[in-house]
């Protein structure tokens, strides 16, 4: 299967500043696009790529004096399995005494995933009876998918997992904090992933297309897709990012006053003749 991806992103201004970007697809899909994925930044600006502490392609631009606004667009097609996500249901729950070094920070507290709070006891008295493992995962997605209702009217950037548990709405992000935390609240590893998905394989949506976010869990001697906004498998995930919480993978990051004029995002699969 082919996937056309693509995003048309423009901020207006105030002052000269440092602009982080993490637009890229994530290094480890790179070799499935077709051709190199370019950024086009308007106006062209020099821009310092780099790999953060996650792993994740990001990008630093230095806006100078006089400019006002800044616009990142890309288009590129990526090749994908067209399989739905992978459940391994016989994906064992590891103790912490065994877990990869390389995963105990995503058993910890973070920004918007308060472990340390009135979560943690509640996620033992109501996950604690279940088996351990991908069910106990599935256990925690279809509490957070019956918990939240998806608004995104209701979007706040400030809202925690905490915040998302107690107002019972919220968008993509908060249904991954919230599952995120539950999941390490029960000593899973949990990470923040955000990325493309479009409407392949199920009725397309009548909302305007975002970039998505969902999780990974440390299950089984392996990081495994978890997504408890849809609470389905799904076809066509795109990774962009990885993090302990949307905070790491932001999409954009200013050290100044930016503000969003145009977000245009679009993943359609390319029609097999056309591919």
């Amino acid at each position: 299967m082919l996937i056309k991806i693509g995003h048309d992103i423009e901020l207006t201004i105030a002052s000269p500043m440092a602009l982080i970007y993490l637009l890229h697809v994530h290094p480890s899909r790179r070799d499935d696009l077709l051709v190199p994925e370019v950024i086009e930044l308007t106006p062209a600006l020099p821009v310092e790529e780099y790999l953060d502490a996650f792993g994740n392609q990001c990008g630093r631009v230095n806006v100078p004096a006089g400019v006002s606004q800044v616009r990142f667009r890309s288009e590129s097609v990526i090749r994908d399995s067209g399989l739905p996500d992978e459940a391994d249901w016989s994906a064992r729950q590891h103790d912490p005494t065994e877990l990869p070094a390389a995963t105990l920070q995503f058993l910890l507290p973070s920004r918007y995933c308060e472990v340390d709070s009135e979560l943690l006891q509640f996620a033992w008295n109501q996950f604690g009876h279940t088996p351990l493992g991908r069910p106990r995962v599935q256990a925690i997605c279809d509490f957070v998918h019956r918990h939240l209702r998806f608004d995104y009217n209701a979007a706040r950037a400030t809202r925690t997992a905490v915040d998302a548990f107690h107002e019972r709405v919220g968008v993509c992000r908060d249904f991954t904090h919230l599952a995120v935390t539950l999941c390490r609240c029960m000593n899973i590893p949990a990470r923040y992933v955000t990325g493309y998905l479009g409407d392949i394989g199920v009725p397309p949506s009548q909302a305007p297309m975002d970039f998505s976010a969902w999780a990974e869990v440390y299950v089984g001697d392996a990081w495994r897709t978890i997504d408890a906004r849809h609470n389905r498998p799904r076809i066509g995930r795109v990774l962009m990012a990885r993090g302990r919480d949307a905070v790491d993978v932001a999409l954009t990051t200013s050290f100044g006053s930016a503000n969003l004029k145009e977000f245009t995002v679009w993943t359609d699969e390319v029609p097999a003749a056309a591919a």
